[in-house]
């Protein structure tokens, strides 16, 4: 198997977008929302991170698979601004876990990855039973000719509970090579949570094994990113580069610093 590790982005900031128009956060402003995602995705690149993750954190409550048209048709729009503004790799998630809004999206964009909250299997969340769609987004894939669009999956995604007592390396292992998930992402129990070592090592003895990118999810800080990265091929950013370390803050360059210094061994 082709070892898709090596050339992933190490170190992944993320774009929190505001509520989008049509859910009950949006303030009618559509104009601040793009200057607010253009605005904290520069600071991510000018700070050092290699690549940026879009994702509509504000569009609580969350539908909990399949996304109306129009945030997909926000997202779209929204992800392309990025794109424009920032020369790293753009990525997309779009809650709670539309993996083929994702993927139209970031095809219809230039986007090169997607993350997918439940791509295989079914967990118990706050917006009920969420199942994955691997069938429909990698055949939509195919479908769009957007097949450099990888698949980032989760593993036991945060804010939610499996539904069958299974291990953590068997739903790995099958999501990749049931799924077809391109790299695997393990995160904490909660926005900003730290990972737990031992789980994060126990999906690493998976990707060892096939050859995908083995990515943390949540919780990495100035003083963690480093060990975090002796195991993980890369980490997904996003609490620890905001002012004040407010999720909902937009990014601060000089927080976002600190990380890559870290991680680098600055």
């Amino acid at each position: 198997m082709t070892d898709l590790s090596s050339d992933f982005p190490e170190l992944v900031g993320m774009v929190h977008l505001p509520a989008l128009p049509g859910t009950p956060g949006f303030d009618g402003d559509r104009a601040t929302l793009r200057e607010r995602a253009v605005a904290d995705a520069e600071a991510l690149v000018a700070g050092g991170m290699d690549a940026v993750l879009v994702e509509n954190f504000g569009d609580s409550p969350f539908h909990p698979v399949e996304v109306p048209r129009h945030v997909v048709a926000s997202m779209t729009a929204l992800v392309g601004a990025v794109r424009r503004a920032v020369d790293v790799p753009v990525g997309v998630n779009v809650l709670r876990s539309d993996g083929p809004g994702s993927v139209a999206v970031a095809a219809a964009t230039g986007g090169r990855f997607v993350r997918i909250n439940v791509h295989t299997g079914a967990r118990v969340t706050d917006q009920g039973i969420v199942e994955g769609r691997a069938h429909e987004t990698l055949r939509l894939r195919d479908r769009l000719d957007a097949t450099n669009v990888r698949v980032l999956a989760d593993v036991d995604v945060k804010h939610s509970a499996p539904l069958a007592d299974r291990s953590l390396a068997e739903v790995a292992r099958e999501t990749v090579e049931r799924g077809g998930a391109d790299g695997l992402v393990v995160s904490g129990n909660a926005t900003g949570a730290a990972v737990d070592r031992d789980r994060l090592e126990r999906v690493a003895a998976v990707t060892d094994e096939t050859g995908v990118p083995l990515v943390v999810g949540s919780g990495a800080t100035p003083e963690t990113v480093g060990p975090l990265l002796d195991t993980a091929d890369a980490a997904i950013v996003g609490t620890a580069l905001k002012r004040g370390g407010e999720v909902t803050a937009p990014v601060d360059r000089a927080r976002v610093e600190r990380l890559v210094a870290a991680a680098r061994g600055e």
